[in-house]
């Protein structure tokens, strides 16, 4: 008997292991080939404000949505659902499911995320997943729960539009940060989530590609010895009071930055031109980038956006 239970207990871990093995490699060699005709009619661009529901994270947080209803002006509105580092599958599963539930949603723009999306009253659904991304897919069910969302989406408003905005991993998370970003987007946001997304929805989910912007500024400030007071990677991610670097949330800069981004992919528009002093989501002002560097961040977003097929534009 103790044999057969020996035997039982290595068959079900070589079980779990295959099955975690089959994960990691479907999610690596899904090249959403069956999925690209979805995106070949193009995408409608809204012809006036949207209602926005943003689910997700800290890296969505309050005063990127505030932000970004600020850069669209009149008539935006939007409402989200957040948790502490939370993964869509845990969203799914309700408040009991997310950690730091109450206090990260206690603002007016709460609306809990499966009755909003059955309400059919958001024009675009903009999710993300959990970082570390890698584990979220390997042991979060990414790309069921990517193909959940987005079937809920579709089916709450036919007429609306599915997004994916896409992050970025922690500053001192190997291999080295810049170089991971445009292989990250390949070898996990597409198959992980991209592609199961719009299979489930069938219909196109398009990106927000917040690493890849952040990126693109990032090499050309280093390798210019900065643009304006942007002089590194650091400079787009917060301090806590004594000075220690947060290697993974960013400071305003970098939430003006990600704002941008959503505005240009959302409402199909340039952002050059937009304001660059705005406010937080409780009415403080939010620490402003100077006009030249609020400039080029607004050039870069518009170059990075317009020329990506997986934004629409």
């Amino acid at each position: 008997m103790r044999y057969l239970l020996a035997l039982l207990v290595v068959v079900a871990v070589a079980a779990l292991f295959y099955w975690r093995h089959a994960q990691k490699a479907g999610a690596a060699h899904d090249d959403g080939a069956d999925v690209q005709a979805l995106y070949q009619a193009g995408r409608p661009l809204p012809q006036g404000p949207l209602r926005v529901y943003h689910l997700g994270h800290s890296l969505v947080g309050r005063d990127m949505p505030a932000m970004l209803a600020q850069l669209a002006g009149q008539g935006h509105d939007y409402a989200l659902q957040l948790g502490w580092g939370t993964a869509l599958r845990e969203h799914h599963q309700g408040r009991e499911a997310i950690n730091g539930f109450d206090q990260e949603n206690a603002t007016p723009h709460h609306r809990e995320a499966h009755e909003a999306l059955a309400s059919g009253a958001y024009d675009a659904f903009v999710m993300t997943e959990m970082v570390r991304l890698k584990d979220a897919i390997q042991y979060k069910e990414s790309r069921t729960y990517a193909g959940k969302w987005a079937a809920e989406a579709a089916a709450g408003n036919p007429a609306g539009q599915i997004f994916l905005y896409e992050s970025w991993h922690a500053l001192d998370d190997q291999p080295d940060w810049l170089s991971r970003l445009p292989d990250d987007l390949e070898t996990m946001w597409k198959p992980g989530l991209l592609w199961p997304a719009a299979r489930a929805a069938g219909r196109p989910v398009w990106l927000i590609p917040g690493g890849q912007v952040m990126a693109r500024l990032v090499a050309e400030a280093e390798a210019k010895g900065g643009i304006a007071e942007l002089t590194s990677r650091e400079g787009l991610f917060a301090r806590s009071p004594d000075g220690t670097l947060d290697t993974i949330h960013p400071n305003d800069l970098g939430v003006y930055l990600v704002a941008l981004t959503h505005y240009a992919v959302l409402y199909g528009q340039s952002p050059v031109g937009l304001p660059h002093e705005l406010m937080r989501a409780d009415g403080s002002p939010a620490d402003a980038p100077s006009p030249e560097l609020a400039r080029r961040m607004q050039e870069v977003v518009w170059e990075v956006v317009s020329t990506n097929p997986l934004t629409g534009l």
